[in-house]
């Protein structure tokens, strides 16, 4: 019997001294004074740094999803584009092909349609880099597991922290109750309370950082990323319209020639189909003349003539024509062609217009 009450003595005092111990740790402040709480400030760093990362990355993941769209609108516009100028392509070939006849616009038309081919070429070529440097890269990163990986992670440590902050709320509440009356059993239901939000705490820690190492590495790779693709496509808008630029200035330079050729041509007049009637007053008086612009002849009647070709000119019409013989060859030829000449001429010889 002595032994119990010895042993049963002994383990009052131990139970006294713990039940001191806890009072004496929680009688100073209460809570925010305890090792309980659940927002320390390194608790506090970690669940800004979580929330400043997990907004950036939304952000970016809505940036990513703008230039998709944009992208795509593009594209769309493209083989519109591409269409439209197909056809008119078509359409100004057709025009210049059914109308052979020498006329400025006629050729301006050739000229156009053959050369919008090249540009509609280059908006094809820009579509499919549209496709292969933006599109395909952003909607892979969009649908991809990385990113959703970690929001999901931080979303489980936002849920871990509600709790907590649920659970140093029950810490507090046995805090007072065992301040009110510390019996054994508050004791250990405060110990068991403080116990689990240690915990809470630990695995909080643990999973905060690993959430917050996932987001800092999906937003790196969202910024080195979007940034790669946005340069990608200016510099493919860029090479596309330096592209473009060149196809029009081209066939700018080669209209406005074609224009000038035929206003410096001299007019070519109707070549009678029999010799000048009778009553036509004619030139029969033999000169020399020097052709001022070559003359290809489109029948046996006509006289072809090159630049500095020497004719002897022997009738001139009012038609406009003139018959005459060069290096063995008689027939006709436009009389503004030539030019006459008193002799052939030396270093120092002078011409007269014809």
């Amino acid at each position: 019997m002595d032994a119990l009450r010895k042993q049963a003595s002994k383990i009052r005092e131990q139970v006294a001294k713990q039940q001191q111990a806890v009072i004496k740790q929680f009688s100073a402040t209460g809570y925010e004074g305890s090792d309980v709480m659940v927002i320390d400030e390194v608790e506090m760093q970690l669940h800004h740094q979580l929330d400043k990362l997990y907004k950036s990355t939304r952000e970016k993941r809505d940036f990513q999803k703008e230039i998709v769209k944009a992208a795509e609108t593009f594209t769309a516009i493209g083989y519109k584009h591409i269409e439209a100028g197909t056809k008119l392509s078509e359409d100004c070939c057709k025009y210049g092909v059914e109308n052979p006849n020498g006329e400025v616009l006629a050729k301006a038309a050739s000229i156009y349609g053959d050369a919008r081919k090249h540009a509609e070429k280059e908006v094809e070529d820009l579509n499919k880099l549209f496709f292969s440097q933006v599109l395909e890269p952003l909607r892979a990163m969009l649908a991809g597991s990385p990113l959703e990986d970690a929001r999901h992670l931080a979303q489980r440590y936002s849920k871990m922290r509600q709790e907590a902050e649920i659970q140093a709320a029950e810490v507090s509440r046995r805090q007072v109750r065992v301040r009110e009356a510390p019996i054994p059993e508050n004791v250990a239901k405060l110990l068991a309370a403080e116990t689990k939000m240690q915990e809470l705490k630990a695995n909080m820690a643990v999973l905060g950082k690993e959430a917050a190492a996932a987001l800092a590495a999906v937003e790196s790779q969202q910024e080195r990323l979007t940034f790669q693709r946005l340069v990608a496509m200016v510099e493919a808008e860029k090479l596309y319209h330096e592209r473009v630029a060149i196809i029009l200035g081209n066939i700018e330079a080669e209209i406005i020639s074609e224009k000038q050729r035929k206003e410096a041509a001299p007019p070519v007049a109707t070549l009678p189909v029999n010799p000048p009637p009778a009553h036509i007053p004619e030139k029969t008086k033999y000169c020399l003349a020097e052709a001022i612009h070559s003359f290809e002849a489109e029948s046996e009647k006509e006289l072809s003539l090159s630049v500095g070709d020497y004719v002897v000119v022997r009738k001139v019409t009012q038609s406009g024509w003139s018959e005459g013989e060069c290096q063995g060859k008689a027939g006709w030829f436009p009389s503004d062609y030539v030019e006459k000449r008193q002799r052939v001429p030396t270093s120092n010889g002078a011409t007269e217009v014809y």
